[in-house]
């Protein structure tokens, strides 16, 4: 497993990254903002100013100085666990009180929360509060105003064979559980799981992202500060801390990220029957009729493309499917309204994020390059390495061999694929593997129930992109390739617990059926009450019939 994520550190790792988080003073990813250095007005994120930005991959942080281990992680886990077997995280009071606390760290510290995402990912102050930081407040008012019911014993009916007895469905802390977060929404998809995670009575370590090395130092100081340490730990590092990490027995593992990591992690936890959340991604396709409102659509294909982390989001449209005699009119409205949002040129806009490093940059520019490619570009295709931005850029009919087809994007490529008549996008939908979202533009209620029945996906939103997940009450969560489990509202609660079925009886009513010997008449008895049959039952009882 060691070797497998070393690989992996490698890949991601490539031209700039370390092992260790990067010195601000050494690193060649700086952020240009002006004026001297500094901090954000809440001092949260330090910052080096007055450099060529490329990638602000590490405006923030210091040397690690003494490694995380296998020996470190185990301890750990071990103060951690013993900490959870008090049952201090199993109250109310306890869970409520972590609620709150990070209710008031994303209120005071909203100002640090943005120049972080900005840092890590260019992300405009308007898009990082909606898409990150209104979501993950949501999220957590709607665990303090729900909890209570949450942790409510659900009762349940028992059966004539169990009378008298009552029975309920009590919810459990599984434990001491660990959240592996991805670095595209590193502040949402960190802090949301970890708010299911301390509603559900656990005790947690938080793993974030070292790919957003500003947001993962802010995780580490903000948890520190407002959080209790004793059961809530932010653990920081690359592939040596996460192999470490991966080693210990957990109660639940959730890791959200990319198919091939996920693999690993899933074989770490089957050393210990160790259950997972896996929340990965996929090529999202959008389906397009022809009978749209075709402004409203394409503005809205825009939102869950480029408006959406410049494409890099696991629920992003990766590819849409529309028919022939529409395309041209489909990819009009998208430059038409993509200069609108973005202006003449998009590579200067600033409510466009930049490309997360050079890694990702020079993968998409591959993807470009390739050979039958480069030559179905419609729109845009320009690129600037040292500001890692790619413009929004539009492809027609690229091959179906091409990796653009075969691998997720996670950028701002967007392949428009023909097909003869709707319904034949179908067929190319089934053709790849299962994706996290899929979404439909049509107003024909025909085509949108044979969607919803004959295509599988995560989730899906029809006439919109992206927005079913912020419904709380809809499960997020992947399907084959795209993932295992769900989240979201009390979705993330339960996904944390143990549901405990629980049968309450009293030593009255204690029939002699159950007991040997074990007599013609009792098997007649207990066969009629066991298909509720109650005046078979009567009948056996009193000897009235006979078994056939």
């Amino acid at each position: 497993m060691t070797k497998l994520l070393e690989m992996n550190h490698a890949l991601c790792f490539a031209k700039g990254f370390s092992r260790t988080r990067l010195n601000v003073a050494t690193s060649p990813f700086m952020i240009s903002r002006g004026g001297g250095g500094g901090y954000c007005s809440n001092t949260c994120i330090p910052y080096r100013l007055k450099f060529t930005c490329y990638a602000t991959l590490s405006a923030v942080v210091k040397e690690q100085t003494s490694p995380f281990n296998g020996k470190e992680a185990a301890l750990l886990v071990e103060e951690l666990r013993s900490n959870f077997n008090t049952g201090r995280t199993k109250s109310y009071e306890w869970r409520i009180s972590q609620l709150q606390s990070i209710a008031r760290m994303i209120d005071e510290k909203e100002k640090c929360i943005t120049e972080a995402l900005y840092q890590d990912l260019s992300k405009p102050e308007l898009e990082a509060f909606l898409a990150e930081i209104s979501n993950t407040k949501s999220s957590c008012m709607l665990a303090i105003k729900e909890l209570k019911n949450w942790m409510a014993p659900e009762t349940v009916k028992t059966s004539v064979t169990t009378f008298p007895s009552s029975a309920q469905i009590v919810s459990e802390p599984l434990g001491v559980v660990l959240v592996i977060s991805a670095w595209n929404f590193p502040f949402l998809l960190s802090v949301e799981p970890v708010i299911g995670a301390i509603a559900a009575g656990n005790a947690v370590v938080l793993k974030p992202s070292e790919i957003a090395p500003a947001a993962s130092s802010l995780l580490a100081k903000l948890f520190s500060e407002y959080l209790d340490n004793t059961t809530i730990r932010v653990i920081e590092g690359g592939v040596p801390e996460t192999t470490a990490l991966l080693d210990q027995k957990w109660d639940k593992i959730f890791f959200t990220g990319g198919a091939r990591v996920a693999r690993i992690i899933m074989a770490a936890a089957a050393k210990n029957l160790t259950p997972v959340v896996l929340e990965l991604g996929g090529k999202c396709p959008a389906l397009v009729d022809s009978d749209v409102n075709l402004q409203v659509a394409a503005r809205r294909i825009i939102a869950g493309k480029w408006a959406c982390n410049s494409g890099q989001a696991c629920i992003g449209v990766d590819y849409v499917i529309t028919t022939k005699d529409f395309a041209s009119k489909l990819i009009d409205a998208l430059k038409t309204e993509l200069e609108t949002f973005f202006g003449q040129n998009a590579l200067e806009s600033k409510d466009l994020s930049r490309i997360v490093n050079s890694f990702h940059f020079k993968r998409l520019e591959s993807m470009l390059k390739e050979n039958g490619v480069a030559n179905k570009i419609v729109h845009g295709g320009q690129t600037t390495e040292d500001k890692l931005k790619i413009s929004p850029t539009i492809l027609l009919d690229v091959p179906e061999a091409s990796s653009m087809m075969q691998e997720e994007i996670f950028g701002p490529l967007l392949p428009v694929i023909t097909v003869q008549k709707i319904e034949d996008g179908f067929q190319v939908i089934r053709s790849k593997p299962k994706p996290l979202a899929a979404y439909l533009f049509t107003n024909s209620t025909e085509l949108q129930k044979q969607f919803v029945q004959n295509v599988s996906a995560g989730g899906m939103t029809i006439n919109d992109t992206v927005l079913h997940v912020t419904v709380k009450d809809l499960p997020f969560g992947g399907v084959g390739e795209s993932g295992i489990g769900a989240y979201h509202g009390k979705f993330s609660y339960e996904t944390f617990s143990h549901k405990k079925g629980v049968l309450y009886r009293s030593f009255s009513g204690d029939a002699d059926l159950r007991y040997p010997p074990y007599t013609p008449k009792k098997k007649m008895v207990l066969k009629a009450l066991i298909s509720s049959n109650i005046f078979a039952a009567i009948l056996a009882f009193f000897g009235l019939s006979k078994e056939s």
